[in-house]
């Protein structure tokens, strides 16, 4: 099964557990967001990669410029280990880590949440990645993919007791739009994804594809 048909039967199951009123919130919420060209703001293919330093979850740092520098980069942002859709596709990327290592390529994963927290979803999932916090999404803005979320879909992951507040050290509605790129020793993007759809995610196919064109 691909990653996108896995999450698509994890949304119809969890939609039958949501109640009607928060299902119409989050549903003009995402329209809303698909109509605001957020994703066209994302950076594509051919731009230059911004160079960044963030903390790691065991308190390290990255910084994207040295990495390039030992060979290509595959970055993906992601909202939180709040989110069952991230946890699905963190889990099918760890999968594929070793076919992206073979390609000679390094994994970040990347999240508005404090390190403690991402500490959290690398001991759950015993990731071999580094996962980065990104606090504020200062990072996540310069690649076009930060946005706000409405007062009503706040108040409902409140309400599921996520605690963005806590989480995201006090940027609580400041989030990434889901995305992941590869990056070429050169710091250009070579292949990107970006979407409003939290749902939907890139497929780990498609990046291998995208690091064995690199040559």
């Amino acid at each position: 099964m691909s990653l996108n048909a896995e999450l698509r039967t994890f949304y119809e199951a969890r939609q039958q557990q949501i109640p009607a009123e928060v299902r119409e919130i989050m549903q003009r919420a995402g329209a809303e967001l698909a109509a605001s060209g957020q994703a066209d703001r994302a950076l594509a293919a051919g731009a230059q990669a911004p160079d960044f330093t963030l903390p790691t979850a065991t308190g390290d740092t990255r910084t994207l410029g040295e990495l390039l520098a030992q060979g290509p980069v595959v970055l993906t942002f992601y909202r939180g280990a709040w989110c069952p859709y991230c946890n699905i596709a963190l889990r099918s990327l760890q999968q594929h880590h070793d076919a992206l290592t073979e390609r000679g390529a390094r994994l970040l994963a990347v999240s508005p949440q404090i390190p403690d927290e991402s500490l959290s979803l690398a001991e759950k999932h015993a990731l071999a990645f580094d996962v980065l916090s990104d606090i504020g999404s200062a990072v996540a803005k310069t690649y076009g993919l930060a946005f706000d979320l409405p007062d009503d879909l706040a108040a409902v992951y409140d309400r599921l007791g996520f605690d963005l507040q806590h989480v995201n050290g006090g940027h609580a509605r400041t989030l990434p739009l889901p995305a992941t790129y590869v990056i070429d020793r050169s710091g250009t993007i070579r292949w990107a994804f970006a979407d409003t759809d939290y749902t939907t995610r890139a497929e780990p196919a498609d990046i291998l594809a995208a690091l064995d064109a690199l040559g």
